[in-house]
């Protein structure tokens, strides 16, 4: 394809066939560990996943709730939703300072960045989730003189699980995007780490490699939560 035509005559970048040759190398022994710093891809990968997970979940945690109070109640929106707006466009590199002054370690500070930059998708979107539930069912409510927790577990909840799910989605491939920066610059072992030492090393093999893998792994993560979405909606998530 275009590929093997650009690296025909190059001697900077490899062929295809020369970068699959490789990538079998790499992935006959992807667990491989040598010392904190020469670990194989599969440990990469791993602990990259573990560190969205824990940041990814944090987010979950903390952007969900705060999601359904700011889009049930009208004074929290306005007071919180100039803040929002303003963090929000925010590049995950200009928190990370800040996640290594307070935390002093890399992992923390990995995580802390994970964290303040997925969590914004999770809460704009279940936010507007709830208030685009229809004012009918909330006046039936008050009818029925439900409690507020009734009202968020049988009326709220259903009706916004298509747009908080459509924020986890969105999230979780920023986690992705961010662990692979944040790693790059802190050290450590992850995939951003790897992608950095090999470019150290002039391995430009390695690095496609790793191109590829970060967007599969990236791939996978979102085609698992597009299938999670549509087991809870009949609509396009």
């Amino acid at each position: 394809g275009i590929w093997a035509l650009l690296t025909m005559k190059s001697t900077t970048f490899p062929t295809p066939a020369a970068t699959f040759t490789e990538a079998v190398k790499v992935f006959s022994d992807p667990f491989y560990s040598k010392g904190p710093n020469d670990q194989g891809i599969g440990w990469n990968i791993l602990f990259s996943l573990q560190r969205v997970a824990v940041g990814f979940g944090l987010a979950a945690l903390v952007g969900i709730p705060l999601g359904f109070m700011i889009g049930r109640f009208t004074f929290l929106n306005n007071m919180l939703s100039p803040l929002i707006s303003l963090l929000r466009p925010v590049s995950p590199l200009a928190w990370l300072p800040i996640g290594l002054l307070v935390f002093k370690a890399a992992n923390p500070a990995a995580i802390w960045t994970i964290f303040i930059c997925s969590i914004w998708p999770m809460i704009i979107n279940t936010a507007v989730g709830v208030q685009r539930v229809p004012a009918d069912y909330l006046n039936v409510a008050r009818v029925l003189n439900l409690s507020e927790w009734k009202i968020v577990t049988k009326i709220l909840f259903p009706a916004v699980l298509p747009y908080m799910l459509t924020g986890v989605r969105l999230s979780v491939g920023t986690a992705w995007l961010v662990i692979v920066a944040a790693v790059m610059l802190t050290g450590g072992v992850g995939i951003g780490f790897w992608v950095w030492d090999e470019w150290n090393n002039l391995n430009v093999t390695h690095i496609l490699i790793a191109i590829f893998v970060i967007g599969m792994v990236g791939l996978a993560l979102e085609w698992a939560l597009i299938s999670i979405a549509k087991r809870f909606t009949y609509d396009e998530v």
